[in-house]
């Protein structure tokens, strides 16, 4: 069966649990529109995340990537359209804390998803859940890992779709930050089995 191999974050920052670590937990080993899905949670680490994910796609041989993580500020779930050759941010939980630093010197400006991110915006709202293509990954470890992934690709000659979905915090993330507003778990795991399935539709 084809591999899909699904990746989350561990926690960071003030935020003591991260939806995307649970999510592709439960995800692993799982069999989503006809996709064997192998899941890995990654460290918030510039130094690790990158490297360990590249060897990740090299042991699963997935013939599709689908990298999550968590936007505490976001009211939807957002497919990323594009990623930046920049890491600019607040500390990793390793401490590291880059200025304008590229992710590979001298490596193209950014590179575009390779997921079909339209129709899977479209299959979202279709199915009631509030979803919009972003065309920023920030600068912190989403973007890095999507931009190092997509240039390993490209370096390696492995044509496979690949790209970011940034989802919302949870209710119970947002209970003390009013100014947030939360989704359901529940919800956001049916996005990612939604994904997932068009991803499988475009196969």
């Amino acid at each position: 069966m084809s591999k899909l191999l699904l990746t989350g974050f561990e926690p960071f920052l003030e935020h003591r649990h991260n939806p995307t670590e649970q999510i592709v937990r439960e995800f692993d080993e799982e069999v989503v529109g006809g996709f064997e899905v192998i899941s890995r949670v990654l460290p918030v680490d510039y130094e690790r995340a990158s490297e360990m994910l590249i060897e990740y796609i090299e042991q699963c041989e997935p013939i599709a990537l689908i990298m999550l993580g968590l936007a505490a500020d976001r009211t939807k779930v957002t497919p990323e359209r594009i990623a930046i050759n920049v890491n600019d941010s607040v500390e990793d939980n390793s401490g590291n804390a880059p200025v304008d630093q590229p992710i590979v010197e001298g490596g193209p400006a950014a590179y575009f998803s390779t997921l079909p991110i339209k129709k899977m915006t479209d299959a979202l709202v279709q199915n009631g859940i509030p979803a919009e293509i972003s065309n920023t990954a920030g600068t912190y470890l989403c973007n890095n890992v999507m931009y190092s992934v997509l240039y390993a690709l490209e370096q390696k000659g492995l044509d496979i779709p690949a790209g970011f979905v940034h989802v919302p915090p949870t209710f119970e993330m947002t209970l003390h930050h009013s100014a947030h507003t939360g989704f359901p778990f529940t919800s956001i795991r049916d996005s990612v089995r939604i994904i997932i399935n068009t991803l499988s539709d475009e196969e």
